[in-house]
């Protein structure tokens, strides 16, 4: 058996006894109240708990002053889009939700139950759903697969009164968008003015572009490539989302594509980008291969290929990882906090700032020690902050809180603007009414 055969072994081995020892499972819940009395009891259930109910039951709003549905959250799969696994039911997606909730707890101090559902329709996951959110602060939607996820959370915003967020669409367009800002800018180039190829239409890749068209990237500059070539308006078989993206062009393939491209996303499977596309990009281009576990392409290749490049994959053994644990359980702590009943594109946006500033700012020694290094500063293998920074409990859910507490300004109008409209519209009415006069004068002449 070959080395590599052994090792891939150990690491299976490994990971499924972290799984299953000492218990099963990486989630349990605990009591925050202390229930080692008579009286304890008492409180802690019948006759006390009746107090709190009579509450909720007159104010809804009390939940939150009685009850943990501030600080919870659901995390909610239909197990179609298990990682890079594709659809293996729900059941087989419940490690992955109890991961999930191990980070919102560590990185945000949040606690989750995670929840799988055998939905055979989008239409009955989403009453599953609606059913239950009266227990839960939040709904964290997690691998269901495209298009679906776009209904799914699209109906959950609408009918809920609390935040309803889709890792897989968001939480990733908001890293890349930080991470892709701050590696423009290293390299010299705008968001824009550059021009931008995606590989991979599903959630990840439509949000990502959605969000970066927020921030200024143009459409016009963007290219969506799925499994049967560049998203054109030629095709007939393109969903509304898809449709969004089409652009009038003669290309067709990702290698034509990704000629002269100043920054390549790819969200879609491995070894899909060859060295010579890489080669064929722009000055100084930006290539983030965030297939998992295996990019689009690896790094050594894509670097010798083009020295010039920044690189970001979604592997924590290289650098400049996209991780969506740097946002979900921020962007939450953040919403929960503003008790904000949606996450809306303007607290999305303030997360990806506050993450690309950060990653600006001088490193601290905590970082530097946590990951074992002599130094980190901001440059083309540092273009994100790592998630072990303490700066990022406070700096994002401060930003994300901030804007769900903003109000649209509503749009205003020059005074001196209005008084000239008016007069023209006044003199208008005049010279209306002197025609109206005029035009009546000879019949009352005649009749006279």
């Amino acid at each position: 058996m070959s080395q590599a055969r052994l090792t891939k072994n150990a690491a299976k081995k490994k990971a499924l006894a972290y799984h299953r020892l000492p218990k099963p499972g990486k989630l349990s819940v605990e009591s925050s109240k202390p229930c080692s009395t008579q009286e304890d009891l008492s409180l802690a259930y019948t006759p006390g708990v009746a107090q709190p109910v009579l509450e909720i039951a007159r104010n809804p709003k009390t939940a939150y002053d009685y009850t943990n549905k501030g600080n919870l959250v659901a995390v909610i799969t239909d197990g179609t889009a298990i990682l890079g696994l594709g659809n293996l039911g729900p059941l087989a997606a419940k490690p992955v939700m109890e991961g999930k909730g191990v980070l919102f707890k560590q990185f945000a101090g949040i606690d989750v139950y995670d929840i799988e559902v055998n939905a055979k329709t989008p239409q009955e996951f989403i009453k599953v759903v609606e059913a239950i959110a009266p227990t839960f602060g939040g709904i964290n939607l997690e691998d269901i697969a495209a298009p679906h996820c776009f209904e799914i959370e699209a109906a959950l915003k609408k009918s809920l009164d609390i935040p309803v967020f889709h890792d897989d669409q968001h939480g990733t367009a908001v890293i890349i968008c930080a991470g892709l800002i701050n590696a423009l800018q290293v390299q010299g180039k705008t968001l824009e003015t550059a021009k931008i190829v995606c590989l991979g239409a599903g959630a990840a890749g439509i949000a990502s572009l959605n969000l970066l068209v927020a921030m200024g990237a143009k459409k016009s500059n963007t290219l969506l490539v799925d499994s049967k070539g560049v998203v054109h308006k030629g095709r007939s078989d393109l969903n509304s989302f898809k449709k969004a993206y089409a652009r009038q062009t003669q290309l067709r393939t990702l290698a034509d594509a990704m000629t002269g491209a100043d920054a390549f996303i790819g969200v879609s499977g491995a070894n899909l980008v060859s060295p010579a596309m890489v080669k064929s990009m722009a000055a100084k281009p930006v290539v983030f291969a965030l297939a998992n576990p295996n990019p689009e392409i690896l790094p050594e290749k894509a670097k010798a290929a083009r020295s010039d490049l920044i690189m970001a994959t979604g592997r924590s053994d290289y650098p400049n990882q996209v991780n969506n644990v740097l946002g979900f359980p921020f962007i939450f702590r953040g919403a929960l906090d503003a008790r904000a009943k949606q996450i809306t594109e303007a607290m999305l946006i303030a997360a990806v700032h506050a993450l690309a500033g950060l990653a600006r700012e001088p490193v601290p020694a905590a970082v530097l020690k946590a990951y074992k290094l002599a130094k980190l500063k901001f440059g083309p293998d540092y273009i994100l902050p790592k998630p072990f920074d303490p700066r990022l409990a406070q700096r994002v859910p401060q930003a994300v809180a901030k804007a769900a507490t903003v109000k649209p300004k509503k749009a205003t109008v020059d005074k001196v603007t209005v008084k000239k409209t008016v007069t023209k519209k006044t003199a208008a009415k005049k010279t209306t009414a002197k025609k109206a006069v005029a035009k009546k004068s000879p019949v009352s002449t005649r009749r006279r």
